[in-house]
């Protein structure tokens, strides 16, 4: 078993299950994305450039999607706290997933890769 498959593996319900989905989610939204371990962490790719990434946050214990390139982003559920680049996206375990928003984000990003535009 990889180092990437046991992140997951390893982790308890219902982050679990939230991590699962997510990476389901985010390798859905283009066939350039891949899934790779990188900084000790499950990283995904865009045509091999960092673009997003799983972790725990350390206080809040909540799975959240980091956007490398977050600092672009204006939204408010955006959280930049001490990163200069990246901003992450807190989600709770114990509810549904905001699939519609992760889409979104996720598919800004990649056009912002594509194009070097965010657009709304």
């Amino acid at each position: 078993m990889t180092e990437l498959e046991n992140f997951y593996l390893k982790q308890d319900e219902p982050t679990k299950g939230t991590l699962l989905a997510l990476r389901e989610i985010i390798l859905s939204q283009d066939k350039d994305i891949t899934n790779v371990w990188k900084y000790g962490m499950p990283f995904f790719c865009y045509k091999g450039k960092m673009f997003c990434y799983l972790w725990l946050h350390k206080k809040l214990k909540q799975p959240y999607i980091g956007i490398v390139e977050g600092n672009r982003f204006e939204e408010t559920f955006l959280i930049q706290e001490s990163r200069s680049r990246m901003k992450i996206m807190l989600l709770d375990p114990n509810k549904d997933l905001p699939i519609k928003t992760i889409q979104n984000i996720l598919q800004r990003a990649i056009n912002f890769y594509k194009t070097g535009e965010i657009k709304i």
